[in-house]
């Protein structure tokens, strides 16, 4: 496979641009096949095509690269699993914002500058914000799988960044797939049955496996390759905005002034982690 010389910076945005809109439309086909079946549905679609054109080689692989294909995928697959099981219960903007505490702890953790564990505080504030002014009215289960699902999202920086030192290009990233949707299809096939067939659910489903998979991953994972984890996780702060814009233009989702205010506490969280980080790792 040809190596990709678009600066890593424009593909983690690319990315963000892509999972965001392909989580729109994964919002709407929730509602036909489940959040368990639209995973399974979305991972299944996206494995054949990464798999055509990583065609990666399993050869002479060590048990430590072969470890790292596994924990990659099984947390690629319950972090898929765990975002959509949010979107069943919260707007896109909303859902999006609360995951993104994962990358914004795991880059003020990695940082370790005692301004950004502040501005993780405010990033926290700013999700207590964005649910709305009553807590009553909260739907704490949807908020738990987003807050589970930023967790993992972190996990899948770091794991993301290992495999792909251990791969060349995406042949590690479509074997994780693989493990992934192995993990998500059988409780997709139990809660959705035959309408994972069905002709409208596979033209969306493609949809969303060639925005919310193939591009965004494959984009991450060969920007991680020339940018450390911190710098990776600040870019994306732009994701609440763009969900929020996803969820608007697609899905007809409005959020109130406090739940724009909770957002852009969280972009401000990120602007001053950005201004302690370092910037890019020289192109390669």
């Amino acid at each position: 496979m040809r190596t990709v010389r678009m600066p890593p910076t424009a593909m983690v945005l690319g990315g963000v641009v892509s999972v965001q809109f392909g989580g729109a439309l994964a919002a709407r086909l929730i509602e036909d096949l489940g959040a368990a079946g639209t995973v399974a549905l979305r991972l299944a679609l996206a494995v054949p095509i990464l798999l055509l054109v990583a065609r990666p080689n399993l050869r002479n692989r060590s048990k430590g690269d072969l470890l790292a294909v596994v924990a990659f995928g099984t947390v690629l697959g319950l972090m898929n699993l765990s975002f959509y099981l949010s979107l069943e219960r919260l707007p896109l903007g909303v859902a999006v914002t609360i995951e993104f505490i994962g990358p914004l702890g795991l880059a003020a953790a990695l940082s370790r500058k005692r301004r950004d564990l502040i501005a993780v505080a405010g990033a926290a504030l700013g999700v207590v914000l964005v649910n709305g002014h009553e807590l009553s009215k909260v739907d704490w289960l949807g908020v738990g799988f987003a807050a589970f699902a930023g967790l993992l999202w972190a996990c899948y920086i770091l794991l993301s960044a290992e495999t792909g030192r251990r791969f060349a290009q995406l042949d590690g990233l479509a074997l994780a797939m693989v493990v992934s949707t192995f993990i998500t299809a059988p409780l997709g096939l139990v809660t959705a049955g035959g309408e994972l067939l069905h002709w409208h659910s596979l033209a969306i489903g493609l949809a969303i496996a060639i925005l919310s998979s193939v591009l965004p991953y494959s984009l991450e994972t060969l920007a991680l390759r020339r940018m450390k984890p911190v710098v990776f996780g600040i870019l994306m702060s732009i994701e609440p905005a763009v969900g929020a814009t996803a969820g608007y233009l697609v899905l007809g989702q409005r959020l109130a002034a406090v739940q724009f205010a909770g957002m852009a506490c969280v972009v401000a969280a990120s602007i001053t982690i950005t201004r302690t980080a370092r910037t890019e790792a020289p192109e390669i």
